[in-house]
């Protein structure tokens, strides 16, 4: 009888806490029993036991004090009746819903994250990126998580949104997901390997972290264990869900379930019959007495009273609808009517007459034979066999058995109509003899069950056959007739009428409920279908009545009257009278409760606790709520209460239960306490926006308060509360309710303004309230909500410049809220790294009340007062500010410029303003910063390489504001750089040693150089200085120390005006322009001085072979070769018309080499000319070339003289030879090489033939011969080694040269001495 919540164990523990309730003691006084609530007043006075004696030294204080201890006891105590009665309410509706359901398209929950749960997260993660996990990542991977971890886990945000309840696990996975998407976007592609791999990898790591070492099927099976309680609940889980949410005990709810008969489907029908039969009173009361709620306008009276009527004729349609047996578990023939059911008038009982053939009834019978006893007289191996029928049906036969012994247990299943059937047994034998047609019936009984009869196997005598000689023939067998569910009662009454049942008789009786809202009493004869007489039960009450005089028969008797009309009934038990009453009054759906006669309920009362044999068990559990005082809230009429204000603080206790619940329901209630909230409403009547306003000023406390509260669900209700508010005027109405109370308008005003504040709060906090763009769409509902609110009323769109004005006020005072909880954040990142990095520092800072800055505005800044504050710590923290100044602009496009997406020009505002408020801040540190300092530069860098990306905000007010300002610091820097190279260039050529020095700019671009503006700026103009590291950048020898370090300098400038990208293009091309022509300038400056100094190096340099080709020469070529090839880079223009610049330079640089070449080439045609003035000496006819003949001749007579002019000779080709290798080795130009020895050799051949032609009448002195044989071999000879070319080497010069120092050589060969073996011709062994 009882369901689960009704077990043994659950009584006796209802018992045991009855047990405690009698023993307790009273200690000071009445005992306040939590269960007894009737009497409450008088047990509530304080003690006067005269053994204690207040410990106030004051009685009056004393007194006061139990004066409001008293007072809060009543308060809980009147709490916990409201509660309790709140209770039964709410349980009722779990037990027989009959308007509502468990909604199954909601969105599932996400389970939220708690405080600890973050701290185990952030562990987590912080043991990964310490490498103490097996979880094996690439270097990308652990950079993402790294930011992750910075920007998101670490955020204040984050743990505000945790300890709101908005944030689950599925919110954090997101944040990663869109955090690591543009880096995996960014990286380059590989083979074989696609970027959805990595996402997917990447996302299955995260994972693996934030899961720790949890076993993921735990976690899974306690994920979907979670999510089906969050889909749906059983009546069990309901109730123990509003147990908690109302504060009632465990024993509460069982006797209130006992003694409500929760399980009892019938009785719950007819109380909500009952509940609404009250409520068309209370309406007709209403109309009669005038007491109205107060309407907005009179008209609404009259449509008020038909509201009531019509929600209750919808919910009489929704019973009617409900099949008979609660929840359709069996199938039952319903009332089948003409006319439409949907609205039932109470008072039309002709058109709701029933008919004898519409009350239909179908019982299943079970015929099981067990044995047959007293079988004597037939043999033992005799068969023996049993037949079964009901009357008007088939007969079934058992199996064969032995007449020693006749046992089955078979069962028969039959269906009638009949409430009354006959059932035949009879016993059969087999006949023996040959001529026999039908077998021997033994014996037979007729039965005639009804549904209360016994079910169990009992003993009948059988009526023996004629010739069977065993007379005591006895059979068992058990004959069960089940009770179809639109049966509510039967058994035999005496009963008399004065419409039916005319005569005192005693009759078979059966209640019949045909639908919800129609019952019949009928009275039916044996193996009939039809009823003999039937009574509609429609407007009857039924009650107890005393015996009857002149009425023999029947011993309890009870009566149902109607007007005109009544029907006195009779049974021959007690019990058996209050189960037909009980079953009668269920049916009727009166609102009077008959109550037995007092001599019975103390004869039930007997025993104590136990139930009486004689008595139901509905009655015992009647008693036991009686006895702990549960019987008021149970027998409470539920039309007398305000269901308003009861279901408001429902509503509210659930919200509360909701939210703090293990799931992120952002103030959405589940898909139960849904189900329940519709069916409280419904059943009892609650206007709908009155349910919305509640639920509004609830969650709008909440949100206030700092709880997550989804602008979705505000949005739903507030546009029902709008749309009922405004929608009797437009004919637009949420729910069918066309009444507007005053109150309710009153307080949808309240809301109304409540809600826009709340809504523009929200806006303007958009980063704290939905930090990272979580909950997804928040913040767009949000935007979407407020327009709605700024609406008049419900068709009329409010113009959107007034919902831009109100976004816009909102995100201009966003912008000043998020940046000063920036700069208090930047500040104490700040103090945190000085803490860390100067303890020291911060220490003295703290005791010491330091300040540089005395005369710069300490009275305006006193945060500065006691703080050692340099220019350059306060660029610093600009900076640090100017990196979380982009960040957040940076966050707010990637989390909240969707949201933003109608009102993106207001997200740019927004963003200007925030950038403005930068601006004070970086203004006022940039106005302290030393003169001519270029320090600042990176703080311009940051902000530009941030902005001139950015669509919206490039070149806009605060970029213009940046360019404003570092504009003339700009041009300031490249004016006194120009000045200072140029200066460079002057003193370093005064003071050039022209060393070669190792290559600088070669390398420029693969090293990192130093900013310029980080390089020191001593005497207010800027200078470089080559860093020491920069030495060893090449191999080769290259230029002079200062053509070098003007190269560098220009290059170093030009990258780091290139670096600035300044967004301006006029004015970036008029920077471009102007360093490149400084550069042509500085460049032209460098070569004329050069060539200068390398025309006076050789003017100072030797004419004769002793003359070596200097390294400073060879470093002045490569300072060209250097000049050409920079010039390609620091002058060219990307126009077509400025590569003037480039071409310039380039013939001017042409040009001097071409000189320095003919400079070079003279000198050494000076020096062979030197060489040929020796050799003049020896010309035939001149008095020095006989005198130097006779003296040699002489001389060689008595010594050894070394051959004359060969030491002229060889000091000759030595200076060739070490000349050559030494433009070859140390010159860096093959070309300037190939001109230079080109022109040499031309040149010094010219010289050579001339000087032979000058001589052509003249014979060559042997001596003369000799050496310009040594020096032509030799010439021709190294310069061909040298590369140059057959066309040059055998020039018509060289020609003649060669012809007439072969004829000279022919002549002389036959003189005295002879060549001494030097000859013209090639010889392999000549040196």
């Amino acid at each position: 009888m009882l369901d689960p919540s009704s077990s043994e164990e659950e009584t006796d523990e209802i018992l045991e806490e009855e047990r405690k309730v009698v023993a307790a003691p009273k200690v000071g006084g009445a005992r306040v029993s939590p269960s007894r609530t009737s009497e409450s007043s008088v047990g509530l006075q304080p003690s006067r036991s005269s053994n204690v004696r207040p410990s106030s030294p004051s009685p009056s204080v004393a007194s006061e004090k139990e004066k409001e201890d008293l007072e809060k006891m009543q308060r809980e105590e009147e709490e916990r009746k409201k509660r309790l009665q709140l209770y039964v309410f709410v349980m009722r509706c779990i037990a027989y819903p009959f308007n509502a359901k468990q909604p199954t398209d909601m969105a599932r929950r996400q389970q939220k994250i708690s405080k600890q749960q973050l701290q185990t997260v952030k562990e987590r993660f912080q043991s990964f990126l310490n490498g103490d996990t097996q979880i094996v990542a690439d270097e990308a991977f652990i950079n993402a998580v790294q930011s992750y971890y910075e920007v998101f886990l670490k955020s204040d945000r984050v743990s505000r949104m945790v300890q709101s309840g908005g944030c689950s696990a599925a919110d954090s996975r997101e944040v990663f997901k869109k955090h690591i998407e543009k880096r995996v976007r960014s990286l380059p592609e590989i083979d074989g390997l696609s970027k959805e791999t990595v996402l997917s990898s990447w996302i299955a790591k995260f994972d693996t972290i934030y899961r720790g070492e949890e076993d993921p099927r735990k976690h899974q099976q306690r994920m979907t264990a979670s999510a089906a309680s969050e889909l749906i609940l059983s009546k069990d889980q309901l109730y123990e869900m509003f147990q908690g949410i109302l504060g009632i005990k465990k024993f509460e709810h069982q006797l209130l379930y006992n003694a409500c008969q929760l399980d009892n489907p019938d009785e719950q029908a007819a109380q909500i019959r009952r509940e609404l039969d009250g409520r068309l009173q209370m309406a007709d009361q209403i109309a009669r007495g005038g007491k109205f709620p107060r309407f907005v306008s009179r008209e609404m009276e009259a449509m008020y009273i038909e509201e009531l009527k019509s929600s209750v004729n919808l919910l009489m349609a929704n019973l009617e609808s409900m099949p008979v047996s609660k929840g359709g578990e069996f199938k039952l023939q319903k009332l089948k009517r003409g006319h439409n059911t949907s609205i039932i008038d109470m008072g039309q009982e002709d058109e709701n007459q029933l008919s004898k053939s519409d009350v239909v009834l179908s019982f299943t019978l079970e015929v099981v034979i067990m044995e047959v006893q007293g079988l004597k007289s037939l043999a033992p191996n005799r068969i023996v066999y049993c037949t079964m029928e009901v009357e008007g049906g088939q007969k079934l036969q058992t199996d064969q058995a032995e007449a020693s012994k006749p046992t089955w247990g078979t069962q028969g299943d039959f269906t009638t109509t009949h409430p009354l059937p006959a059932v035949k047994v009879k016993l059969f034998t087999e006949s023996t003899g040959v001529l026999a047609l039908e077998d021997k019936e033994l014996g037979r009984v007729v039965l005639h069950p009804t549904p209360n009869s016994p079910k169990q196997a009992e003993l009948h005598k059988m009526t023996v056959s004629k010739g069977c000689p065993d007379s005591d023939l006895k059979i068992k067998l058990a004959v069960r007739m089940d009770k179809p569910q639109n049966m509510k009662h039967c058994g035999y009454l005496w009963a008399i009428g004065k419409n039916v049942w005319k005569r005192w008789k005693k009759r078979f009786f059966v209640l019949v409920q045909v639908s919800q809202y129609t019952f019949a009493m009928c009275s039916y004869r044996e193996k009939k279908a039809e009823p003999v007489e039937l009574l509609q039960l429609d407007g009857y009450t039924v009650d107890y009545t005393d015996p009857q005089p002149g009425l023999d028969g029947g011993r309890t008797f009870f009566n149902a009257v109607k007007e005109g009309d009544t029907v006195i009934f009779a049974s021959d038990d007690e019990q058996d009278r209050i189960l037909w009453v009980q079953a009668m009054y269920r049916a009727t759906g009166q609102s009077h409760k008959p109550v037995p006669p007092t001599q019975v309920q103390k004869l039930n009362a007997k025993g104590g606790t136990a139930p009486q044999l004689d008595a139901p068990i509905s009655q015992f559990y009647a008693d036991r709520a009686q006895k702990h005082g549960m019987d008021e809230f149970i027998s409470a009429n539920p039309c007398s209460f305000d269901h308003a204000s009861l279901f408001e603080m429902l509503q509210r206790l659930t919200l509360d239960h909701r939210l703090n619940d293990s799931y992120s329901c952002l103030g959405w209630f589940s898909p139960g306490q849904v189900f329940v909230l519709d069916e409280y409403c419904a059943r009892n009547g609650v206007r709908g926006c009155h349910r919305h306003l509640c639920y509004l000023r609830d969650l709008l406390e909440r949100a206030e308060n700092g709880a997550m509260i989804d602008p979705t669900l505000l949005h739903y209700s507030f546009a029902f509360c709008a749309s009922h508010v405004h929608g009797n005027r437009y004919g637009t109405r949420p729910d069918g309710i066309g009444t507007v109370s005053v109150d309710e308008k009153e307080r949808f005003e309240g809301i109304k303004d409540r809600l826009r504040v709340l809504l523009e709060n929200q806006i303007t906090h958009f980063r704290y309230c939905f930090p990272f763009g979580r909950p997804e769409g928040a913040l767009k509902a949000t935007l979407s909500l407020l327009e709605r609110v700024l609406m008049k009323d419900i068709v009329t769109p409010v113009p959107q410049e007034e919902v831009k004005n109100v976004i816009r006020k909102c995100l201009e005072q966003a912008a000043l809220v998020n940046y000063q909880r920036l700069s208090e954040y930047a500040k104490v990142e700040g103090k945190k790294r000085e803490m860390y990095e100067h303890p020291v520092f911060c220490l003295a800072s703290q005791v010491m009340d330091l300040t540089i800055q005395k005369n710069q505005k300490d009275h305006r800044d006193p945060e500065n007062v006691g703080r050692l504050v340099t220019p350059a710590k306060k660029l610093e923290d600009t900076i640090r500010l100017a990196e979380l100044v982009i960040e957040v602009l940076q966050q707010n496009e990637e989390h909240h410029a969707e949201a933003f997406a109608w009102w993106s020009d207001l997200m740019v505002e927004h963003a200007e303003t925030f950038l403005s408020l930068y601006a004070v801040d970086m203004d006022a540190a940039l106005e302290v910063q030393p003169p001519d300092s270029w320090d600042s530069f990176p703080l311009f860098q940051l902000l530009n390489d941030f902005l001139r990306v950015d669509y919206n905000l490039c070149n806009g007010k605060f970029h213009k504001h940046l360019q404003d300002l570092y504009a003339p610091l700009v041009v300031r820097y490249v004016d006194l750089m120009e000045s200072s190279i140029a200066q460079s260039i002057h003193r370093g050529f005064e003071r050039e040693t022209w060393e070669p020095v190792k290559s600088l700019t070669s390398n420029l671009p693969i090293v990192n150089l130093p900013k310029v503006p980080n390089v020191a700026v001593p005497v207010n103009l800027p200078s470089f200085s080559t860093p020491a590291w920069m030495t060893a950048m090449s191999d080769t020898d290259n230029g002079s120390g200062t053509s070098e370090d003007l190269f560098w300098k220009l290059d170093a400038l030009q990258t780091f005006i290139r670096d600035l990208h300044w967004p301006e293009e006029e004015f970036g091309k008029h920077l471009e322009t102007r360093l490149k022509l400084m550069s042509s300038d500085m460049i032209e400056s460098c070569v004329k001085r050069t060539r200068a100094a390398f025309e006076a190096k050789l003017q100072r340099s030797s004419r004769t072979a002793d003359f070596r080709v200097p390294q400073s020469i060879c470093t002045m070529f490569n300072v060209m070769v250097d000049a050409r090839a920079q010039s390609a880079k620091l002058c060219a223009m990307e126009l077509g018309q400025e590569r003037q610049y480039h071409s310039q330079i380039d013939n001017l640089i042409e040009e001097t080499v071409k000189e320095m070449i003919t400079l070079l080439v003279a000198k050494f045609v000076v020096i062979l000319e030197s060489v040929l003035a020796k050799l003049s000496r020896y010309d035939e006819g001149t008095l020095f070339s006989s005198f130097l003949s006779f003296t040699v001749k002489a001389a060689s007579k008595y010594v050894d003289v070394p051959k004359p002019g060969m030491d002229v000779a060889d000091s000759y080709v030595t200076f060739v030879r070490h000349s050559q290798d030494m433009l070859r080795d140390k010159v860096n130009e093959e070309m300037y090489i190939e001109r230079l020895f080109d022109q040499w050799y031309t040149s010094t051949m010219n010289l050579l033939g001339t000087w032979l032609t000058d001589r052509m009448d003249l014979q060559l002195h042997v001596y003369q011969l000799k050496i310009l044989i040594r020096i032509v071999k030799k010439k021709y000879r190294d310069f061909r080694l040298q590369g140059v070319l057959d066309s040059t080497l055998n020039s018509k010069m060289y020609d003649t040269v060669r012809n007439r120092l072969m004829l000279e050589e022919a002549t002389a060969s036959v003189r005295e001495g002879g060549m001494q073996g030097i000859s013209m011709k090639d010889s392999d062994t000549e040196d």
